[in-house]
């Protein structure tokens, strides 16, 4: 697969309580690899050349083989995450994905990096699903970073909310499996003995 035209950084983020899953999901196995450790590897496949995660177990994850950058306001979510991850990449584009994500694609990521690429004004380009726009699968420009940390500095404590003020593209038409993420146990693939969920 091609690389993206820009040179692109990855971030995980690890940072959630994963209150209804019961335990950690960054490090939650599926096919017996860490949940973050896949989604790590397709930002990989997808030509990213710096990819960490944000926030988490520091010690777990850097033996999954993840790099971790510490989330600079642990625990308020992915609006303060995101923030982190573009403030403290080293590309100019960062691809900010949840750590949850059943089955991450290459595919899906390098589109979403084109679908930015293509439109030099915009701020960033979220897929869209069924008429909802996935807020933790989004390329963004490192530029944007200021714009969100403002917003979080003026009380908003939601990507959705936090946007308004950006320029969007929107990306639709990826595959749904690769936009599917994992809230609970019910959730997980059929392995884990548990019914597999769709979008």
């Amino acid at each position: 697969m091609p690389a993206p035209a820009l040179r692109v950084a990855g971030a995980v983020l690890c940072g959630g309580a994963s209150t209804r899953m019961g335990q950690d999901k960054a490090l939650l196995e599926v096919a017996g690899t860490p949940m973050a450790a896949l989604v790590a590897a397709a930002l990989r496949a997808a030509g990213a050349t710096e990819v960490f995660a944000v926030g988490g177990n520091a010690d777990a994850l850097g033996a999954a083989g993840l790099t971790v950058r510490p989330d600079a306001w642990p625990g308020a979510g992915p609006l303060a995450a995101t923030v982190t991850a573009l403030e403290v990449a080293a590309e100019p584009i960062v691809v900010v994905l949840a750590c949850d994500l059943l089955h991450p694609s290459a595919a899906a990521i390098t589109a979403t990096v084109d679908s930015l690429v293509a439109v030099p004004a915009a701020h960033g380009a979220v897929p869209v699903h069924d008429g909802h726009r996935q807020w933790v699968h989004v390329a963004w420009r490192a530029t944007a970073a200021r714009a969100l940390r403002d917003a979080y500095e003026r009380g908003v404590r939601s990507l959705r909310r936090a946007a308004p003020g950006l320029a969007l593209v929107e990306v639709p038409g990826l595959p749904a499996d690769a936009l599917v993420d994992a809230d609970e146990p019910g959730d997980l693939p059929v392995q884990h003995g548990a019914r597999g969920r769709r979008l």
